[in-house]
């Protein structure tokens, strides 16, 4: 009997051994199945914490930089300023912004974002400018001129009041001019100024060519490309009685004889001319 009863006993504890390993094997299980599931929901989290970064990416604009025959690619957040593209613009080519002048349908203004400007995905933005001693190789002999040229002015009777412009003004304001507004400034319009004078009396036209560097002047004869850069000064004058309008001459050599007259041109695009044709970052 006792060694029956101790066989019985060692297969009693056989079985308890194998039921106590049943639940180990459930507890593996499920914790596996609980790592899978956290892994899972980390993932999923993961996943909508992209979704959210996304969201918050700028709306960009791509532009073509053209700079002294160069061209180079620019991506800009659509919300920076004409200030800000002045900055790039320097990173991309080591111009300095002081000496850039920036054209897109004329000078484009630093206040204001680019959206504001409304510039296009892959407009072409046109720079002028030379680095600091290239403007200094050439500018005193050009800053002479203008300053002379600003001194004899002084000394002189209104120009509207000389003879050889009083014979162009006495035919009256031209019927086909384009309206002008005193007292304001605005940007170059997208087409030519035209149903002006010239100085021998016949019509003109301006069209600013940006992308070339180039003021085209038109008259019915023929039209000359005038670069922007061989143009050593812009002077000009309100017409009296009429000051809405002015005269303006392009000084295309280094004396007065060389200077191109263009008469009734609309005031509120004096300055821009002024501004497209020598540029801000000039010393004088």
């Amino acid at each position: 009997m006792a060694t029956q009863d101790g066989s019985e006993e060692v297969i009693m504890e056989t079985e308890v051994k194998a039921s106590d390993a049943e639940p180990l094997s459930e507890k593996v299980d499920a914790e596996t199945t609980s790592r899978t599931d956290t892994g899972n929901a980390t993932t999923q989290d993961s996943s909508i914490s992209n979704g959210d970064d996304a969201g918050d990416k700028q709306e960009m604009v791509e532009l073509k930089i053209i700079w002294n025959k160069n061209k180079y690619d620019l991506k800009l957040p659509v919300d920076n300023t004409g200030a800000d593209l002045k900055e790039s613009i320097y990173s991309l080519t080591g111009l300095p912004t002081a000496m850039q002048k920036v054209m897109y349908k004329g000078l484009l203004p630093e206040d204001k974002t680019l959206r504001e400007i409304k510039i296009a995905n892959g407009a072409k933005i046109m720079v002028v400018g030379s680095t600091i001693n290239d403007v200094l190789a050439v500018n005193t002999p050009k800053e002479a001129i203008q300053q002379e040229v600003k001194a004899e002015e002084n000394k002189k009777e209104p120009l509207c009041r000389q003879k050889q412009h009083r014979k162009v003004l006495d035919k009256g304001r031209p019927d086909d001019i384009m309206a002008a507004i005193r007292g304001t400034k605005e940007r170059l319009p997208t087409v030519p100024l035209s149903g002006m004078f010239n100085k021998s009396g016949g019509k003109v036209r301006l069209t600013f060519k940006l992308e070339q560097d180039q003021l085209w002047i038109g008259t019915k004869e023929r039209t000359e490309k005038v670069p922007m850069g061989s143009i050593k000064n812009v002077v000009s004058e309100p017409i009296e009685g009429h000051e809405d309008y002015h005269m303006m001459a392009f000084q295309l050599g280094p004396t007065e004889a060389s200077q191109y007259w263009v008469y009734w041109v609309p005031a509120q695009f004096v300055d821009a001319i002024k501004d497209t044709v020598l540029g801000k970052w000039q010393f004088f």
